[in-house]
């Protein structure tokens, strides 16, 4: 039995509807059954969602999907589920924050961070895709539930297992910061952790998938689990007052964030919900794992797979399965890529922190690295509208980070010491 907290379902409308079509190829078109397969037998291309969009037009609309739940659910018409038994009701409408001080820092006159580090209930985007696809796998019959993840699908993936009472296995690399193992462990699903990189961990995972009766989040669920990220383009233009930003900064590591944001904000305007989709994409890596931005940047529409190097370890697939699609929606949006270094990464980190009072992994620092980088080449003008992405919370990856943020003020339990130390007048003021 699901634990009340987190498996309650909606009764408000959207989920009768027949607005699931089927599967089709990425590249070929052919189309398949809504079942729990993800590539195509012909030309083994990506599957995704095909959605009946005629039916859903009949019935969506901006004051329906206001009236809905204060989460992502309020776009359920447009997410790949038959019910609304949720797995993770409360994911998603995390803040847009209008960051007055990192705009006046950069220069920017409407800067916005879309604020995952809050998201429910493991503090990072991953609860939306993961929502999705537990509840999706659960109307599909599966009880163990499974992902290669490089941290943060993990966490959300334990957790939200542990509230649907489903088996649970994750697979993680060895090298994983501490705080995402402990908030895999804490669930007590079974944790694997591979000798190896995310790219061994994900073949390690298509192998087991193919033998094993489970539910693989992001392999054979992937066709419904990468639809969930559609809600931060969702959520964005809603909270922007139904308008498309013009500018908007994604972190890349399989690409399919990306991808599904461009993807959300055309199936807007095909709605009817918005007038036109003027954003420009802009994806940004560390340099230590950069396939797609190195290959953009080098004017390439395919990418070459690397090992990653970085600190950034939520990030850091070397042979990212959206990559190519990445690029192309980049292309497509008349976008720009570019990449940071680990030194970039704190700085970006430690600048949204101590501007915005946002703390956030570093996935975060690259997502600000990248959007000072833009800002100064001239690729973000002043004037447009720009929302960051910021996917996970600071709390996660600390090991970034504690080396540079320096050491308390050490003082005697004295007024003087203190007014000494602070170098404090009279009338107050002072500094260390």
């Amino acid at each position: 039995m699901c634990h009340a907290s987190l498996c309650i379902g909606f009764d408000k409308g959207g989920a009768t509807m027949n607005k699931m079509k089927a599967l089709v190829c990425r590249e070929c078109g052919k189309e398949y059954p809504t079942k729990a397969i993800h590539v195509c037998e012909m030309c083994f291309g990506p599957l995704e969602v095909k959605y009946n969009y005629d039916e859903i037009r009949k019935t969506i609309s901006r004051k329906k999907i206001e009236d809905g739940p204060r989460s992502m659910w309020r776009y359920l018409d447009l997410l790949p589920v038959e019910g609304t038994n949720f797995v993770g009701p409360h994911a998603g409408f995390t803040p847009l924050v209008r960051a007055k001080n990192l705009g006046a820092y950069l220069g920017l006159d409407e800067l916005y961070i879309k604020n995952d580090t809050v998201n429910h209930p493991t503090l990072s985007f991953k609860d939306r895709v993961v929502a999705v696809a537990l509840t999706r796998a659960r109307e599909l019959g599966f009880e163990t539930v499974a992902c290669a993840s490089t941290g943060n699908l993990a966490n959300s993936v334990a957790a939200h297992a542990a509230s649907a009472n489903l088996h649970c296995y994750v697979f993680i690399p060895g090298d994983l910061e501490a705080a995402k193992v402990l908030g895999n462990l804490i669930y007590k699903p079974h944790v694997v952790e591979i000798e190896g990189n995310y790219d061994d961990v994900n073949r390690l995972c298509s192998e087991i998938a193919g033998e094993h009766g489970w539910a693989f989040v992001n392999i054979n669920i992937r066709p419904y689990y990468a639809e969930g990220s559609k809600t931060l383009a969702f959520e964005t233009v809603e909270q922007l007052g139904w308008r498309t930003p013009d500018q908007v900064v994604i972190p890349m590591a399989s690409g399919s964030l990306l991808t599904k944001i461009w993807k959300g904000l055309h199936e807007m305007q095909a709605l009817g919900l918005i007038d036109t989709v003027h954003t420009k994409i802009n994806g940004a890596q560390a340099e230590g794992c950069s396939p797609i931005s190195t290959a953009f940047k080098a004017g390439r529409d395919f990418f070459k797979p690397v090992k990653p190097q970085t600190i950034a370890k939520s990030l850091a697939i070397g042979n990212p399965a959206d990559g190519y699609y990445a690029l192309k929606a980049t292309a497509e949006s008349h976008g720009s890529m570019d990449m940071v270094t680990d030194e970039e990464v704190v700085e970006g980190i430690q600048l949204l922190a101590q501007t915005e009072g946002i703390f956030a992994e570093t996935a975060g620092g690259v997502t600000i690295g990248v959007l000072k980088k833009l800002v100064k080449q001239g690729v973000i003008k002043k004037d447009e509208v720009t929302v960051a992405y910021v996917t996970g919370n600071g709390l996660k990856t600390q090991e970034a980070v504690i080396d540079s943020v320096g050491r308390p003020v050490r003082i005697q339990p004295s007024l003087v010491d203190f007014e000494k130390t602070f170098k404090m007048g009279k009338n107050g003021g002072g500094d260390a």
